[in-house]
């Protein structure tokens, strides 16, 4: 039967005077005959609406029954003519009052749609008595001694101790819980008990009640002030890590978590509820918590780096994935740093706290670096093979500071970050170094006389692509950051020669020479390492615009240049101007120097871009 079909029911009682109310069932029910009709109404009794569990009906028939012995007549005569009657009246009471109390109390557990009905004729019947009580209130004479009966107080006070019983006494798991202490059994146990009677109340005992008693949210803070107590006394104690975790989840993840279902959300006000525990009684438990996950934190990172360390000193070499070496290290890192911060975050629902957790990260960024180092010191023949793996775990690390910055705090990030910078220098200057030694008898012709004369460049250009074979193995964005690296480097050398002023060009045919040359240089050099992968194209930009001063003959075509220059590498210097127009020998001095002035002029004007790269002076 619906709920529905039991408001149904109470529609076809009748009376006294015959006219149909809801105050109690008809005695005759389904299709009547007219001579049935005919036959006068039977009411039904006080005890039979009580059996039936009519009590809003049973109610009313008391109130009527109130109202013929107290409103009537005079008090005195009432009493006097109606003592039994009156003493009758309190015992149904009575009677009445204990059956609705012990409706009330089995609200959470409903196994019927009888119970149900009887439910809502039990709240119906509180309503109605306290508006009795208000109408005797507003009487200016002796009320009944009964009255004020106060049964929506009674109600309160009987659900409040129903909540306090349900948490007292939960029911037991279907399953086993293993491996977990009391306190968080207990714990468990009362969350698991809370959850499956808010439903219950939204779903069914919410029905019963009109929409101005707001039963849902009562319950909720019933619930809420009865847990909040028991969570009280457990907080008290001293925990264990594994115990304080439990219950700092618990209040601050699980419990708010069972309240935002869509359920219950929708039906109860969670923001008015508070806090679970007080501030005084959290900090202490997130203190411990956050100091446990930190400390978990370093020790399991840190056993990433031990296993990284002693497959190094086995000789083992680093594994190769699509012909690159890679280390498990960065990535290993990683998923523990994002696990346990954002876990954290989602307990403790507060970002700066839970960055606390990465504090002692650069420690470990500087252990890192420390075995980085070592490798590279003590250079054995799987060093360059560890090194290019570090390469990939220091250029993996950088993107999880930089993209996943809300994980750490601003002092930690930066501090990191500029020990994965000079990481990723060092690695840079222990595999370009060789490289560098090779081709220096080649960098030694650069500006020279047999440099014009014969292409010696060529020699270079060939040298450099059988070492850039030698810098394979590394991730893709990795190399091309490595040989970028490289590319400026061979620039920086090719300028540094070409300035030191060994050729001399006296006129404008050997200026117009040394033109062709040094632009033919920069394109085959761009083209070189464009093929490998760089994309540092600018570094051309740079010997263009000597190569344009080289060859030009008006003074205010060179200023014009020089000032391009400058202002698009504000590291050139007069002493690096100087000695760029010192090769081109027929300038004067007076020439050179009005140069070197209308350069220092503009830079004094204009502002450097924070962005500009730096070149010059590398030089």
């Amino acid at each position: 039967m619906s709920i529905l079909a039991c408001w149904s029911r109470f529609t076809t009682w009748r009376s006294p005077t015959g006219q149909p109310n809801d105050n109690g069932p008809s005695s005759t029910v389904g299709h009547q005959s007219p001579s049935e009709e005919e036959q006068p109404v039977v009411n039904p009794t006080f005890e039979e609406r009580l059996e039936g569990q009519y009590l809003f009906e049973a109610t009313q028939l008391l109130i009527d029954r109130e109202k013929h012995l107290f409103g009537e007549i005079t008090e005195a005569d009432a009493l006097k003519a109606h003592e039994e009657a009156v003493k009758k009246l309190a015992a149904d009471y009575e009677a009445i009052e204990k059956r609705i109390e012990q409706t009330v109390q089995q609200s959470l557990s409903l196994s019927s749609e009888e119970a149900v009905s009887a439910l809502i004729s039990a709240v119906k019947a509180i309503n109605l008595e306290e508006e009795q009580d208000q109408l005797w209130r507003q009487k200016c004479r002796t009320p009944p001694a009964w009255r004020p009966k106060k049964w929506k107080e009674h109600h309160d006070k009987v659900l409040h101790e129903l909540v306090y019983s349900r948490l007292e006494r939960p029911s037991s798991p279907t399953g086993g819980q293993v491996n977990q202490s009391s306190i968080q059994t207990d714990i468990q146990s009362m969350g698991r008990q809370l959850k499956e009677d808010m439903e219950w109340v939204v779903e069914v005992v919410k029905n019963c009640y009109p929409p101005e008693m707001d039963i849902c949210n009562f319950y909720a803070r019933l619930y809420h002030q009865t847990l909040s107590v028991r969570l009280k006394k457990i907080a008290d104690f001293v925990l264990d890590d594994k115990d304080c975790s439990f219950l700092l989840r618990w209040v601050k993840e699980f419990y708010p978590g069972i309240l935002e279902k869509p359920c219950l959300a929708s039906n109860i006000n969670a923001k008015a509820l508070g806090n679970l525990l007080p501030y005084k009684l959290l900090k202490p438990l997130e203190e411990q918590y956050l100091s446990k996950q930190q400390s978990d934190l370093m020790i399991f990172i840190g056993r990433v780096l031990d296993e990284a360390k002693k497959e190094w000193d086995q000789g083992k070499e680093p594994t190769r994935d699509d012909g690159c070496y890679t280390s498990p290290v960065a990535y290993d890192v990683i998923q523990l740093i994002n696990g346990i911060v954002t876990s954290t975050h989602i307990t403790l629902r507060d970002q700066h706290k839970a960055q606390k957790i990465t504090s002692n990260l650069t420690d470990f960024m500087q252990r890192y670096k420390a075995f980085h180092e070592d490798i590279i010191r003590q250079n054995k023949p799987h060093s360059k093979v560890f090194i290019k793996a570090n390469l990939s775990c220091v250029k993996q690390f950088r993107d999880f500071l930089i993209m996943e910055s809300h994980l750490f705090s601003k002092n930690v990030r930066e501090n990191c970050l500029r020990v994965l910078s000079e990481m990723k220098q060092s690695a840079h200057t222990y595999l370009l170094t060789p490289v560098h030694k090779i081709l220096k008898p080649h960098y030694k012709k650069v500006g020279t006389s047999d440099w014009l004369k014969k292409n010696t460049f060529e020699k270079l250009l060939c040298s450099t692509e059988e070492e850039l074979q030698e810098l394979r193995g590394l991730t893709q964005s990795c190399h091309q950051e490595l040989i970028g690296q490289l590319q400026q480097e061979m620039t920086v050398e090719y300028v540094r020669r070409l300035l030191k002023g060994e050729v001399k060009l006296k006129d404008k045919d050997r200026q117009q020479k040394a033109y062709m040359t040094v632009k033919e240089n920069a394109e085959k050099l761009h083209e070189l390492f464009a093929r490998m992968g760089s994309k540092q194209d600018w570094l051309k930009e740079i010997l263009t615009k000597i190569a344009e001063v080289l060859k030009l003959q008006d003074i205010p075509a060179i200023q014009t240049q020089i000032v391009s220059l400058g202002s698009a590498y504000p590291g050139l210097s007069k002493k690096h101007v100087s000695a760029l127009l010192k090769l081109k020998t027929n300038l004067s001095k007076a020439d050179r120097k009005i140069v070197k002035t209308t350069l220092s002029d503009t830079l004094k004007e204009s502002r450097a871009d924070p962005g500009t790269r730096k070149f010059f002076s590398k030089v």
